[in-house]
């Protein structure tokens, strides 16, 4: 028995799919419908209580509902109306007699179609009250092939849908018919206020995402706001396919899996928003835990239990966004403002739709509509006041910067006026000083050749000196042998002990051969000395270069010797017979020869220095007559040239040797007088190996 006072208050609709007195038998027969049926084998069953066990191996549900349903006399002469709600097609019979089909249930040789929920259409019934009706229902339905994987009608069947327990508005009887006048007039309204949300995100994406490109350095946030806006216009205009009463269930269900993904990502972008706006640092186990939270709650888009996770998501994310901003509160300051407003005035209208939504109050109402519109846009809108007023303060700051670069600019040019005239007397100034210093550089260029030639006749002064010292001691030893020999051949003499006084006079001889030998030798050393030391004439002669070669290899290692007693080199030679003599100025020759060994000399004793015992210098000078020219090679294997200074080594001054050591004219004036002879003076040299200098002279 059903009476007038189970009608709500807000509208008289009674719920028929979940009361009792019902009974389902699977399959098709149209006599099913007949009020004499036979329902014996019927098991008693509730629209509400049919689950996807029900369904067949195809997937399929097909079977017939039948309620007796009696109407207390309380409801006068109202003229009730049948609701259906759900995916499932139906055939409706009342007392035997067919009312209504939605959708096609595959009888009377058509196709199966489901029907389509979001068509309201109320059916008029003529119930006569205190009498017993009997409704019979042939009802055809799928599983659906998207999760949730239930039954379409238990699955979605618009936004209301989603809390429902299985087919709970799968039937209903409506007191007010008539009121489809002003649920028309209601989607009307709520059609006008999604074009608004629809025109202005997309408007905003598109701004947003304009800005992003145009504006390189904001990246970084212009781009989680064009995110965020992009998603935002996705979820709004997937609310109008939900409301096609063309779209399919296959449809409908990506669409509104669709458009709960735009919700997650809408709530997941505002928070990095947030987070990356008021620069709050997130710990990082608590990044951890807010992604996994963000991954189940984008799974949950899958699952019935969407809307009450969206309640819960709300509150957590309410809580969150609070805390940041607790957090950050003292330290905001300009456009990070506009986003704290936003957001405070975002939750507030937030809040009010959703304890409205859960009280029932307002519910598909123009208030209810605004308070959503308030929701939606006061985030958005704090986003565009925060880009302008944070463009203004760049602006600003590029205004600052630029009045301090033309300040600066100023500056500079008044400096750089004063410092014009500045270095103009300085430069008349530094004119005569550098007038003055390169006389004094000529002059002291001068000096320097004139004691790098010193130094070589020192150096090989030396060498000089300790050669003519070895016949020296020659002839004093021999001199005093001899003077020995004559006394002992005086005693003899006296004795008349001629045999002995012949072999002691044959010793003198040979002694006095020997102090004759060492004696030419002296000479011819003083004689190459004095030769030497006079100033070159710059004439050629006809020069023995072999002799020349070890001569000045000999005076070289015994200069350094006469130095450093310490020192010790092997020396070796290879000269070509068949030169013979050839046209140089032997002095000028000899003093790049000396230069050179002098060079490869030092190079080994450093090495010699740094690598001890394990080390054996040696230094090689060789002649080479090549057709119309000779070839003079000296060789060492010491520390050698590093690269980088390699193309310097002939420049005047330059010296890898010590303070005072060195003056760095050595090689250039050997280089100067290699060409005056029309040579040429080359080096090969490997770091860590040694150095080859090569020496080209003209046979003529």
């Amino acid at each position: 028995m059903f009476s007038a006072k189970m009608f709500p208050r807000n509208r008289p609709l009674i719920i028929l799919s979940g009361v009792d007195g019902w009974i389902f038998k699977p399959g098709n027969d149209s006599s099913w419908a007949n009020v004499q049926a036979n329902t014996s084998d019927w098991r008693i069953l509730k629209p509400t209580e049919l689950t996807a066990k029900d369904a067949d191996k195809t997937g399929k549900v097909e079977g017939w509902f039948r309620l007796k349903l009696k109407l207390d006399k309380d409801f006068g002469n109202i003229q009730f109306g049948l609701n259906r709600g759900g995916w499932a097609a139906t055939d409706i019979y009342v007392d035997g007699n067919f009312v209504e089909s939605f959708g096609n249930t595959g009888t009377r040789g058509q196709r199966f179609k489901e029907y389509n929920p979001i068509d309201k259409t109320s059916v008029p019934l003529n119930l006569e009250t205190g009498k017993e009706h009997l409704l019979a229902i042939h009802f055809v339905d799928y599983l659906s092939s998207l999760p949730v994987y239930q039954l379409r009608s238990g699955t979605s069947g618009g936004v209301r849908w989603e809390t429902m327990k299985g087919l709970q508005y799968f039937i209903s009887l409506d007191g007010q018919p008539n009121a489809d006048l002003m649920t028309l007039k209601h989607s009307r309204r709520t059609l006008f206020f999604r074009s608004i949300w629809l025109s202005v995100t997309l408007l905003l994406a598109l701004l947003f995402w304009l800005l992003t490109i145009l504006n390189p350095k904001e990246r970084a946030i212009l781009s989680l706001i064009s995110i965020y806006s992009s998603f935002s216009a996705l979820s709004n205009l997937s609310r109008f396919f939900l409301a096609d009463q063309d779209i399919s269930f296959v449809a409908f269900r990506i669409n509104d899996l669709l458009q709960k993904f735009s919700y997650w990502m809408v709530l997941i972008t505002s928070f990095f928003i947030v987070t990356t706006i008021l620069n709050f640092k997130l710990p990082r186990n608590f990044k951890r835990l807010l992604l996994t939270y963000f991954f189940i709650g984008a799974l949950t888009v899958f699952f019935n239990f969407y809307k009450v996770f969206s309640y819960i998501n709300f509150v957590i994310g309410f809580l969150g966004i609070m805390y940041i901003l607790a957090s950050s509160l003292k330290k905001l300051k300009g456009a990070q403002w506009a986003i704290v407003g936003g957001v405070m005035l975002s939750v507030l209208f937030a809040s009010i739709y959703a304890i409205t939504d859960l009280l029932h109050i307002f519910r598909g109402g123009l208030p209810g509509l605004i308070l959503l519109t308030c929701s939606y846009f006061l985030f958005s809108l704090s986003l565009v006041v925060y880009i302008s007023l944070r463009f203004r303060e760049i602006m600003r700051d590029v205004r600052e910067n630029a009045r301090q670069v033309v300040r600066l600019s100023e500056e500079k040019r008044e400096q750089a006026l004063n410092q014009q005239v500045i270095l103009e007397q300085q430069v008349k100034e530094r004119t005569a000083e550098l007038s003055q210093s390169l006389d004094n550089l000529r002059t002291t260029q001068s000096q320097l050749i004139q004691s790098e030639k010193m130094a070589s006749l020192g150096e090989l002064t030396a060498g000089i000196a300790h050669e003519i010292q070895n016949p020296l001691n020659f002839v004093n030893n021999f001199s005093e042998v001899n003077k020995e020999l004559l006394l002992e051949l005086s005693e003899e003499a006296r004795k008349g002990n001629m045999e002995e006084v012949m072999i002691i006079a044959d010793n003198v001889i040979g002694n006095e051969e020997k102090i004759n030998q060492h004696g030419k030798r002296a000479d011819a050393i003083v004689k190459g000395m004095l030769q030497h030391t006079r100033t070159s004439s710059g004439q050629k002669e006809r020069t023995d270069i072999n002799a020349l070669c070890d001569e000045y290899l000999r005076l070289a290692y015994h200069g350094l010797r006469a130095k450093d007693k310490n020192f010790n080199a092997n020396r070796n030679t290879d000269f070509d017979a068949s030169i013979g003599k050839i046209n140089i100025v032997p002095q000028d020759i000899g003093r790049v020869i000396l230069n050179v060994i002098n060079n490869s000399f030092y190079a080994v004793g450093e090495r010699q220095k740094a690598e001890g015992l394990g080390y054996e210098p040696l230094v090689i000078i060789s002649t080479k007559k090549l057709n119309d020219k000779v070839e003079i090679k000296i060789k060492d294997n010491g520390n050698g040239i590093p690269q980088k200074i390699l193309d310097k080594i002939f420049q005047p001054f330059f010296t890898t040797k010590p303070t005072g050591q060195g003056t760095g004219l050595g090689l250039s004036l050997a280089y100067d007088i290699v060409k005056g002879h029309g040579g040429e003076i080359k080096v090969e040299t490997e770091e860590g190996e040694g150095s080859l200098f090569t020496i080209t002279l003209p046979l003529i």
